[in-house]
């Protein structure tokens, strides 16, 4: 399903993990209108999204071409406890940017 991490991964993506997590804590991040009607669509709310990051782990990061940034895949789980997936990246304004978020069943 999701391809398995190699080892410099795991460590990148604990400390790049651990900068989504404060920018969540700091509410520090915005939300693209693609991911508020998907998560209008799959019924979460913006506290489902800020506990997937919160409780969840990167698993896998995608290289943008056009503009040579990361995004970070980041399942977790929602207030309820369903499976989450949040794609994100961090932005040059000093944000978090949720770009998508959907359900993961």
């Amino acid at each position: 399903m999701y391809p398995k991490l190699r080892h410099e991964d795991k460590y990148l993506f604990a400390t790049i993990l651990t900068q989504l997590k404060n920018y969540i804590r700091q509410n520090r991040y915005i939300i693209t209108l693609h991911a508020e009607e998907e998560m209008n669509e799959d019924e979460l709310s913006i506290f489902d999204v800020e506990h997937a990051i919160l409780t969840g782990s990167i698993i896998e990061r995608q290289k943008d071409a056009a503009r040579t940034e990361w995004k970070y895949i980041v399942r977790g789980q929602s207030i309820e406890g369903s499976a989450v997936v949040v794609v994100t990246k961090i932005s040059t304004t000093g944000k978090m940017a949720i770009i998508t978020v959907f359900r993961d069943e």
